[in-house]
């Protein structure tokens, strides 16, 4: 990976873990009272095309809905269970490339999260996701917790345990 396609501000960040850590690195940077995320499309992370593989792109889909509501939520930190991801791919993200999105949060019941998010390449728009996410038992807080308190973020409490 190129380090220089990293664009400033974003910081190297442990999320989704052990398969998403596998998938990564990932960086993060807090903008303007929400979690962006990114990654620098990769010779393992393609298609035979030479572009980001749809895989890759659902993986990214869907730990940034749920990170935002993790983070951009008043919610305590909780195991969120996919149970809808809708995604539609509306252009490629070359080989080298640096990718990053953005979700927010449509609305937070008793038991869901509904959100939505766009992830670019380039200035355009490649991937438009939406996903529902089950509020699972709480989680506890971990060292990568730690990494999330990016510059400007609001802190979190720490959840027992």
């Amino acid at each position: 990976m190129n380090i220089e396609s990293v664009p400033d501000g974003f910081l190297p960040v442990n999320v989704g873990g052990d398969f998403a850590s596998y998938n990564g690195p990932f960086y993060a940077r807090w903008h303007e009272a929400h979690l962006q995320l990114g990654f620098v499309v990769t010779e393992r992370r393609i298609n035979p095309g030479k572009a980001c593989h749809g895989g890759m792109l659902s993986l990214f889909a869907d730990i940034m809905l749920s990170l935002a509501a993790q983070y951009q939520t008043d919610i305590e930190r909780q195991f969120l269970p996919t149970i809808s991801l809708q995604t539609d791919f509306m252009a490629s993200a070359p080989l080298g490339q640096w990718v990053q999105g953005q979700a927010d949060i449509l609305k937070v019941t008793r038991k869901l999260i509904f959100s939505q998010g766009l992830i670019s390449c380039n200035g355009t728009v490649v991937v438009r996701a939406s996903g529902v996410f089950r509020r699972g038992p709480l989680l506890p807080d971990t060292e990568s917790d730690g990494l999330l308190q990016l510059p400007g973020m609001p802190t979190r409490p720490r959840s027992p345990g």
